[in-house]
């Protein structure tokens, strides 16, 4: 069976991976949906979607991960609600279920007749993009929070220093 899980991965960490393998267990194949792929150089959106799916590439190398099993597609917002699902359809492979637990998507893809699990939150107070934006906000430890491919990108794209740069003007 094919899966879908989405998520906007600002940036790709440890709890995204985490989840990935799950899914890959349970499925032969999954789509890694790029969400809000039109977003990019904000600080809750900082990384663009190529960024994203070089992230989520690396990753998925480092950890072993078969990319023939692996299908990466940028999904870029319409804002409307009721036809979002079918949007998606159009864009990417087919699939049957939908791992996920932002609310919003859960009852969009319900709705749509699709089996949605809900997926286990590894260390998620820690394991998430807003604390690993914010600890290079701050200057603090961010790297292990991602795998090290990610790490790596970040590092080539200068993307500390951007997030750095994007939360002083946010704040003017």
């Amino acid at each position: 069976m094919r899966a879908l899980f989405i998520g906007r991965f600002q940036p790709f960490h440890l709890g995204h991976l985490f989840i990935l393998k799950e899914i890959l267990r349970e499925n032969e194949e999954v789509i890694v949906a790029i969400g809000s792929a039109q977003l990019s150089h904000t600080v809750r959106d900082p990384f663009t979607a190529g960024e994203r799916f070089i992230m989520i590439k690396r990753a998925c190398e480092g950890a072993g991960i078969d990319l023939a099993r692996v299908h990466i597609l940028p999904i870029e917002d319409i804002h409307r609600h009721a036809l979002w699902v079918r949007h998606l359809e159009t864009l990417v492979p087919t699939f049957r279920r939908v791992y996920a637990n932002e609310p919003l998507t859960v009852r969009l893809f319900v709705e749509a007749g699709y089996e949605v699990r809900k997926t286990e939150m590894m260390r998620r107070n820690e394991y998430s993009g807003s604390e690993v934006r914010r600890r290079m906000i701050e200057g603090l430890e961010w790297r292990s929070l991602v795998p090290p491919g990610v790490a790596e990108i970040i590092e080539e794209i200068d993307g500390e220093r951007r997030i750095l740069d994007i939360s002083k003007s946010d704040a003017k």
